[in-house]
């Protein structure tokens, strides 16, 4: 059981309009940030080992309620430690003593509206926040925008990977966060399609150390009073707005076919979702955060024992075609031989396999000790996708149709696939997903997707999600295969950082097609391929192979 250790605010510090800044440092005294109004707006600054690794950056956000970026001014301030255990059985470690010290300074606007900056500071993590009592009669809120910025060192360069324009590529599909990463590009560089970057995004101070920035983690109950769900948006960064300085913006208008708002709204008291950056003198504190997870909480208890492992997957090498029974059955039994609990059958099989031929084929891989996931398409109306099954998934009465039928037969899980974008309304569609699955004891793997923002710790049969240049690119363009081993040197500093990855790597083959013999030709080495299934993380990895 977790155990929680909260002292209680230092005495509160009584501040006025001429306070010039406060100071919170993490445990280990090396970590620093420190927060100050100026001319009425808020900034903060982050400092490591002595040295500068984000200048003053913006703070605050524009609301239906009222103006939270100009006319500021303190009201009073207070710190306390935060420390606490907990475990994962999903992730890079299975136990976590999270310690950090947490500074919250309340705030009022020109109007008399208030709010509380929160800051959690540990050893290379910051998380912040802004959170907001109801406002009188007031009880909801919308945010319109976000002042929330990042402001680098000029010596500073970056690793980042663009944000795709909504409703373009393969079947307008995007953006689905499978853009490729610049390496070490400057600052004064814009992004392929003018729209900003996607998280997480990793910047090198230069010589004095690296910074990793990666956002939107909602769930926090050390706080009861205070609502953070999934009731917001996911959010991006701009372009580079003049001397370093990146700023957080919400989705476009474009995104999911036009529908939903780009504005989150949620009930009051409330808070927006935390932001994080992880700051490191090498990459070691990179690689090793565990900041995605520190300031959630699970969502709901299981009464399912879910079981996670390694799987073999037809599609990735023998495409389409391969959706049938007996190819299905070849790959059953090459995880049976392999040791392997569990086979994706993918897109197409609803109507070349059908629902007798999947109960026939988890009759077949139970023999066999093998169980079955079976994939569908996140919807049908915000996008061209034709690949069913289609416009199950967005409809409650038909998702839990297709789940009890799944549960009755065996289905151990699904993979949901071509999300259309970050709207507080897909949002909710993966929570709804997720835990209607659980009622009928299913895991949960996402494709074409958001990046997960806590969800190993908020959801027991989450699984893992894409969202990054996958192996199925490999397949489609020969450019991916010669850019592979490039590629993915990156994402345990990038991507698989930040949350389980589901790349779906390992191929073996030489010629990347079926029957090894045309087809993209594999440039990696054999011991690249057999890295990748360590070093790439996710709780059921369905290989190529």
């Amino acid at each position: 059981m977790k155990k929680l250790f909260f002292l209680a605010f230092a005495p509160a510090l009584a501040l006025s309009s001429a306070a010039e800044s406060l100071t919170v440092s993490s445990p280990d005294r090396q970590l620093a940030v420190t927060l100050d109004i100026t001319g009425g707006r808020a900034t903060y600054s982050v400092n490591y080992g002595g040295k500068t690794m984000l200048d003053p950056s913006p703070l605050g956000f524009r609301a239906n309620i009222g103006d939270f970026e100009t006319g500021l001014r303190f009201l009073k301030a207070g710190e306390r430690p935060v420390e606490y255990t907990y475990t994962l059985n999903r992730s890079k470690t299975s136990k976590v003593d999270y310690k950090a010290n947490e500074l919250k300074a309340q705030v009022a606007n020109a109007d008399g509206g208030v709010m509380d900056i929160v800051f959690r500071v540990s050893d290379n993590d910051v998380a912040f926040r802004y959170e907001i009592p109801r406002q009188g009669d007031t009880g909801s809120i919308r945010i319109l925008s976000e002042a929330t910025g990042f402001d680098f060192p000029p010596q500073t360069t970056t690793f980042l990977t663009p944000q795709s324009e909504a409703m373009i590529g393969w079947k307008r599909t995007k953006p689905s966060y499978e853009e490729e990463y610049c390496f070490d590009g400057a600052m004064t560089d814009k992004s392929k399609f003018g729209k900003g970057y996607t998280f997480p995004a990793l910047f090198h101070v230069g010589s004095d150390g690296w910074v990793l920035s990666h956002y939107d983690y909602w769930q926090d109950r050390l706080r009861p009073s205070i609502l953070v769900d999934r009731r917001d948006c996911a959010s991006r960064l701009s372009d580079m707005k003049g001397d370093g300085l990146y700023t957080l913006e919400f989705p476009m208008p474009e995104e999911n076919n036009g529908n939903g708002s780009v504005e989150p709204a949620f009930s009051l008291p409330g808070a927006t979702p935390w932001r994080n950056l992880t700051v490191g003198a090498t990459l070691a504190p990179i690689v090793e955060t565990t900041a995605p997870w520190n300031n959630v909480e699970p969502r709901y208890t299981s009464s399912h024992d879910y079981r996670f492992g390694k799987g073999t997957w037809s599609w990735i090498v023998w495409q389409d075609g391969s959706i049938n029974i007996d190819d299905q059955k070849k790959y059953i039994d090459l995880a049976s031989e392999m040791g392997y609990p569990y086979v994706l059958v993918d897109n197409w099989w609803d109507t070349n396999i059908g629902k007798n031929g999947i109960e026939e084929l988890v009759g077949y891989a139970r023999k066999k000790g093998v169980e079955l996931f079976l994939w569908y398409s996140s919807s049908g109306y915000w996008n061209d996708i034709v690949q069913g099954p289609v416009n199950l998934m967005d409809n409650p009465i038909t998702r839990k149709d297709y789940m009890r039928w799944m549960q009755k037969i065996g289905v151990k899980g699904i993979k949901v696939d071509f999300f259309g974008g970050d709207k507080q309304e897909t949002m909710r569609l993966y929570e709804d997903i997720l835990s209607d699955a659980d009622d009928h004891g299913l895991m949960v793997i996402f494709h074409g997707c958001t990046i997960p923002r806590g969800w190993e710790r908020m959801y027991p049969n989450y699984v893992g999600s894409e969202a990054v240049l996958a192996s199925e690119n490999l397949i489609f363009d020969q450019h991916f295969c010669d850019e592979e081993a490039r590629n993915t040197a990156l994402h345990p500093f990038l991507r698989n950082a930040i949350g389980c990855m589901e790349f779906g790597g390992c191929f073996m083959n030489r010629r990347l097609a079926r029957g090894n013999k045309n087809g993209n030709i594999r440039r990696t080495t054999d011991g690249h391929e057999l890295a990748t299934c360590v070093l790439f993380q996710n709780p059921i990895q369905n290989f190529a192979i």
